[in-house]
């Protein structure tokens, strides 16, 4: 395929496409408010919300919403990877998840059983605890939305708005795992893995915050990597270079369905350059393989290479993704 037309294969593909309404949404919102009395540190554009709590200390709050497409195909599915976004969300900040709650639409009760046993093995795998919520019995299609709670140190913050021009792009990923048998743009690390596994790679990010490891951090969701990295580096008003070919990928896999995926474990990293051998040590330690495939540039544009051409993905002076 050539990167033309994997450039356009990104633009269009729908995981992109649809973070475009978020600005509708978030333009309704101003936080200068006097009226709020706590210091609100980070909002829209993060995979989390901070909210300073006291001097030291700051809550995390994330939602996802499961697509309706995936609880259609496999409602066990979604309800187990309403979990996973969600920690991963708080993972992505340096911070600690520590509690959900939940909202359910009932239309069938067959498809919220398999449901809720998916948000169970969930639960299990990843130790959060489901603590709240409400139920619709009656609603006209199943539906399902997840928030988190997690808390985080103020100094230890992972960001998505704090890309520094020269940073270097790390892509990390657990690269063992399968392709969904349902959805082929679903990359399974997680169900087949001993819960420490699993645990140790979230608390990692912990870490990589403490440290100080990184400049920006982003978890790999919905928009597949290059669409994350370009959410990072529209909300942090930078540009990068990436060579596709650099970022790990498993064997057998075509580069613009893997570059589509949502890992059950990635995430992208900005970090300078004498930093990224103690950040690809620790990420390494817990089986996630990160490697440097770019650079965080001035100017406002995303562009691509893979070793013969080069080309725009998207330039932020005159578009965006989501708009925040």
């Amino acid at each position: 395929m050539r990167l033309e037309e994997i450039i356009d294969s990104i633009r269009n593909f729908e995981g992109v496409v649809r973070k475009r309404s978020i600005k509708e949404v978030v333009s309704n919102f101003n936080f200068n408010d006097e009226d709020y009395k706590f210091d609100i540190i980070a909002t829209f554009g993060e995979d989390a919300a901070v909210i300073a709590i006291n001097g030291e200390d700051a809550i995390l709050l994330a939602a996802d919403g499961i697509w309706d497409k995936v609880l259609e195909v496999d409602p066990w599915w979604a309800g187990y990877c309403s979990v996973l976004v969600n920690v991963n969300d708080i993972a992505a900040m340096g911070g600690k998840p520590i509690g959900m709650t939940s909202i359910i639409g009932v239309k069938n009760w067959d498809v919220c059983r398999e449901i809720l046993k998916g948000i169970r093995d969930g639960i299990d795998k990843f130790g959060i605890p489901m603590v709240g919520g409400h139920t619709h019995p009656d609603a006209k299609c199943n539906i399902l939305d997840v928030s988190i709670t997690g808390v985080v140190n103020k100094n230890s913050i992972l960001r998505s708005d704090s890309a520094k021009v020269g940073d270097k792009i790390v892509f990390a990923y657990d690269l063992d795992g399968k392709v969904h048998e349902k959805f082929n743009l679903n990359w399974d690390t997680t169900t087949m893995k001993p819960k420490k596994l699993v645990r140790d790679q979230l608390r990692v990010l912990e870490i990589i915050g403490k440290e100080k490891l990184a400049n920006s951090c982003k978890d790999i969701s919905n928009p597949g990597a290059l669409g994350t990295l370009g959410m990072l580096l529209e909300v942090s008003r930078k540009g990068g270079y990436v060579d596709i070919r650099k970022i790990p990928k498993p064997e057998g896999i075509p580069i613009v369905q893997w570059l589509k995926m949502y890992p059950g474990c990635g995430f992208v990293f900005t970090t300078p350059e004498e930093k990224v051998k103690p950040l690809k040590e620790i990420l390494e330690d817990v089986n996630i393989t990160a490697e440097v495939c770019g650079d965080v540039v001035k100017e406002r544009k995303l562009v691509i290479g893979d070793g013969e051409e080069k080309g725009v993905l998207f330039d932020f002076e005159k578009e965006y993704i989501c708009g925040c």
